[in-house]
């Protein structure tokens, strides 16, 4: 069954046979074939819902998510991409469709919606974004398909092919991809734990003539840093002076305790604020949310009709009951903790190592000394059944010796044992 399982033939979401079926059909004791289960759900291949049955469990993510290379095996500890889940989230996802179900005209979440969504799915979107800082009301916020999409409509919206883009020289790969693809020219800056070399910004858009400016102030990925009151207010001050869009991507700003007000609460004529439930509540939400200056509203609007028309109503519809019965605020309080957690896990494990990140961030950055390959690293952790990432995809220019861990979704043991083999192999190749 196992080797079924991860060959194909029994697909994620095949519904098993019941114990007492297995049994009968394999000539097993009852005993026996419950035994086979739970060894099944130990190797991660199969799920027991109670009351429901045993599911086979979807092993495999699709090559092409920036920083993930390819399907890893069930028996991978995944170090390479961040799908943070809080328990009993299924559960709350099973409610929802059922309150869902029993509420009134089902049928209008079958029809086209507006481009940007509904006025009443608009105005949850903009209180959640005001209880994170951004002064975003229901006639600047629109609705997208998670905050990929966000930033992709926002592209599409405000540049042109040959504008430039000045950007951290370490970054998020979603954004470097949808650059290529928009043959958007990306100028890069230094970045260090503390943010973005401003005086490097300044340097540049007074030799070049720059579009834009792609910011993560509050929790950068990859590098974890929040940046201080004084940098993101210079940083809006150069941009209003040369005249500057600011893309400010907010995925993982919620793990940031008492940050600083973002950049949209600063210069919200100039800044579009991007942001989704991706991270916060689960990767398949895929409910994304732009508070956008008024002139810019329409263009955004144009791009999410020529891309996808409107979020999934249905979708939109679980996400904006979320935002307004306090569930999104819990999931973000219980995620931010678990984040401390395994942060801490991480520094204690890797202590002694140059380690890059924020106490309650869901990844760490691990600078390799000069002499040591990060893809000679990486391989050697693939061979240990660890899937990490490399600076590569994260690089914009010059691609420094480093790994980029990602600590949200595997189980807290497994991590911990993963992180002692980084460990391990990072010192194997330390003076080689």
């Amino acid at each position: 069954m196992a080797a079924d399982i991860r060959s194909g033939r029994l697909p994620a979401g095949t519904r098993l046979p019941t114990h007492r079926r297995l049994a009968a059909t394999e000539g097993l004791a009852v005993v026996t074939a419950s035994r086979v289960y739970a060894e099944l759900e130990a190797m991660g291949l199969v799920s027991g819902e109670r009351g429901r049955g045993t599911y086979v469990r979807d092993i495999t993510l699709s090559p092409g998510h920036g920083v993930q290379q390819g399907p890893l095996g069930a028996d991978v500890a995944d170090l390479n991409f961040n799908y943070p889940s809080a328990p009993g989230q299924d559960e709350l996802l099973r409610r929802a469709l059922r309150e869902l179900a029993a509420a009134g005209d089902l049928g209008a979440l079958l029809r086209y919606q507006p481009h940007g969504g509904r006025p009443h799915e608009r105005d949850p979107a903009a209180a959640h974004l005001r209880r994170h800082g951004v002064p975003a009301t229901g006639d600047r916020v629109l609705l997208v398909n998670g905050a990929q999409h966000g930033l992709a409509v926002t592209a599409m919206a405000l540049l042109r092919p040959g504008d430039v883009v000045a950007v951290d020289a370490v970054t998020y790969p979603g954004f470097t991809v949808l650059a290529e693809s928009l043959r958007v020219e990306l100028a890069p800056l230094p970045v260090t734990a503390e943010g973005t070399d401003l005086d490097a910004l300044d340097r540049l858009c007074a030799t070049r003539r720059i579009r834009a400016v792609y910011a993560m102030p509050t929790m950068h990925n990859p590098l974890g840093c929040v940046t201080t009151d004084a940098h993101r207010d210079r940083l809006v001050e150069i941009a209003r002076r040369h005249a500057l869009v600011v893309v400010e991507d907010a995925a993982y700003a919620y793990l940031a305790d008492g940050a600083p007000a973002p950049l949209a609460a600063r210069a919200p004529e100039i800044t579009v604020h991007v942001t989704g439930l991706s991270k916060s509540v689960a990767t398949g939400l895929r409910v994304g949310f732009i508070s956008a200056p008024t002139d810019v509203v329409p263009s955004v609007e144009r791009a999410i009709r020529a891309t996808t028309w409107n979020t999934p109503a249905v979708m939109t519809a679980i996400a904006c009951r979320w935002l307004d019965d306090g569930t999104v605020a819990t999931l973000e309080a219980a995620k931010r903790a678990d984040a401390r957690n395994r942060q801490s896990l991480a520094r204690d494990a890797l202590a002694g190592l140059p380690c890059v990140g924020h106490p309650n961030s869901y990844f760490l950055w691990l600078p390799l000394p000069e002499d040591v390959r990060a893809d000679r690293v990486a391989a050697a952790l693939s061979a240990q059944r660890v899937s990490v990432a490399t600076a590569e995809p994260f690089a914009v220019g010059h691609v420094p010796q480093a790994l980029r861990l990602a600590l949200g979704s595997t189980d807290v043991d497994v991590l911990r044992a993963a992180l002692r083999t980084v460990r391990r192999v990072v010192d194997d190749h330390v003076g080689l």
